[in-house]
């Protein structure tokens, strides 16, 4: 396997943690003090965030490549996410038409923002940082 994509699925990985915590974070405080409709898209722009900033400091780490390079990696990002928490959600019990919910905005849930985001962000993150 390709040592930048090798490097790109280890930038992944770390993001999980913190989207997890994220989630905790919600379910635990946000919720229960700005209640769900505010909690929800707020959470969203947080993971954003935080997919961000762990971006900002492994992406440069990857090496210097073809903006190509860094649009694949994204949707890489992208293919893995819907897979981890298609297989994720199954496995604690949701169904899928459940687990399709999250992906309606006008719930208010940004998830789908959420995934576009991931997918933009080694490209963003490769411009701002000059290495594409």
């Amino acid at each position: 396997m390709n040592s930048m994509i090798k490097k790109s699925i280890f930038i992944w990985l770390s993001i999980i943690p913190l989207a997890i915590l994220n989630g905790g974070f919600r379910d635990a405080f946000l919720i229960p003090w700005i209640g769900e409709g505010f909690a929800k898209p707020f959470s969203g722009i947080i993971l954003c965030l935080l997919i961000f900033l762990v971006s900002l400091v492994f992406i440069p780490r990857i090496g210097k490549g073809e903006p190509t390079t860094y649009w694949k990696t994204g949707i890489l990002w992208i293919a893995l996410t819907i897979t981890f928490e298609t297989v994720f959600g199954l496995a604690i019990g949701n169904s899928f038409s459940e687990l399709l919910k999250a992906y309606d905005i006008t719930t208010g849930n940004l998830w789908l923002i959420v995934v576009i985001f991931t997918g933009i962000t080694p490209w963003l993150v490769a411009k701002i940082k000059r290495i594409i």
